[in-house]
């Protein structure tokens, strides 16, 4: 079996990666998950997959969501994306305690950006766990990897308005 995937294909599989995100970010997500879906025919990739569950989840379809992370996984066990994707769904759906590895697998993985996200995404868990000291760590390790995060900033200072 050849394993060198045909470049013509692999081409291709970027084009409509490429095309997925544009019309996600115009707003079109049905044209985006086909687009998605047309990539990862071509060459399925973790990022194809991750993206496509990230699509889903604009539409709520958060199970889905997950699922697509899940390949993405599989394909490619370093890229931390999907890890902290999968963390932030399971934040949406309520399960704090079952985001919680997914986003230390996010902060550990080797290739990642933007790696302060599961920091931040740690520090919304631990508030609405109560555990606030915590909480103020993971927000202060996310705003040392990126200073200008301000939406790590302001969850910061409404953290620390809650101990005084």
């Amino acid at each position: 079996m050849n394993t060198v995937p045909d470049p013509g294909r692999l081409e291709l599989a970027e084009f409509y990666f490429k095309e997925g995100y544009r019309l996600q970010t115009s707003g079109d997500l049905e044209g985006a998950i086909a687009a998605y879906k047309r990539s990862i025919d071509l060459y399925p990739t973790a990022e194809a997959h991750t993206f496509l569950g990230w699509a889903y989840s604009f539409q709520g379809q958060i199970d889905e969501a997950i699922q697509e992370c899940e390949a993405a996984i599989r394909i490619d066990p370093e890229f931390g994306n999907p890890y902290n994707d999968i963390g932030v769904y399971l934040i949406e759906k309520g399960e704090y305690d079952e985001a919680i590895p997914w986003l230390e697998k996010a902060m550990a993985a080797k290739r990642y950006e933007p790696r302060h996200y599961p920091y931040m995404n740690m520090g919304r868990v631990l508030v609405r766990k109560g555990r606030y000291d915590e909480a103020v760590r993971e927000l202060k390790k996310a705003l040392e990897i990126e200073p200008n995060y301000t939406v790590a900033r302001v969850e910061l200072h409404k953290v620390l308005g809650l101990l005084n």
